[in-house]
């Protein structure tokens, strides 16, 4: 859940890109903290797990205003997407608002969307989360490569695999190239402070209770 300080009259929303190994969280969010005027963002956050270029975590806070007086921060987070690293995905997932699932579109990588997908599900509910009550959207990246050699899958795929069972907003991305990266976000963020809003800001019973 959102982390409310009082004394700051802060709300830091936690969003976390999931999927699959090298789908592309990390190039996003790296693609997100490098485009971004540094007054806007603040320490990037990075363990490179050993062996693999996929990062442990990314931290990135965002200034998006302010709702009831609080000033809402948004703070991103990837997961490796290895198996070998279920115990850190698990924990990461501790305490999120609103998560991006990253697909991968090569073909060869199918069978890992959809094992990440059924991974992400059940390991919310280790925090007795449903994730048809959290903020999702779907991201299917490497588009860039469905007019290349390169078997990739087609939209209509990624959508049978994955958004009939979550029907939510989808993104086709290139992240290498920035390509549906921010729209990506943006939507998530919206979604995000709206769901944290509503939960913990705009609630007179929740109020009264953090006053307490």
């Amino acid at each position: 859940m959102a982390l409310i300080d009082l004394s700051k009259r802060e709300v830091h929303c936690k969003i976390v890109y999931y999927g699959p190994g090298r789908c592309g969280k990390t190039t996003n969010l790296l693609y997100i903290y490098n485009s971004m005027n540094s007054n806007a963002k603040g320490k990037l956050l990075t363990i490179e797990t050993k062996g693999d270029r996929t990062l442990f975590f990314d931290l990135l806070p965002l200034n998006l205003g302010k709702i009831n007086g609080f000033d809402i921060r948004i703070q991103l987070y990837t997961v490796p997407g290895q198996a070998i690293y279920e115990a850190t995905r698990k924990l990461v997932l501790k305490g999120v608002d609103g998560l991006v699932f990253v697909a991968d579109s090569l073909r060869v990588r199918r069978n890992k969307n959809i094992e990440s997908l059924n991974d992400l599900i059940t390991n919310l509910k280790e925090y007795n989360l449903d994730i048809e009550s959290l903020p999702v959207v779907l991201q299917y990246n490497k588009r860039d490569l469905a007019d290349s050699p390169i078997p990739t899958l087609t939209i209509e795929e990624l959508e049978e695999d994955l958004n009939s069972r979550l029907n939510v907003q989808t993104f086709q991305a290139a992240a290498t190239k920035g390509i549906g990266v921010f729209e990506t976000l943006k939507d998530i963020s919206k979604k995000t402070v709206r769901y944290v809003a509503t939960k913990h800001l705009l609630n007179p019973n929740k109020q009264m209770e953090k006053a307490l």
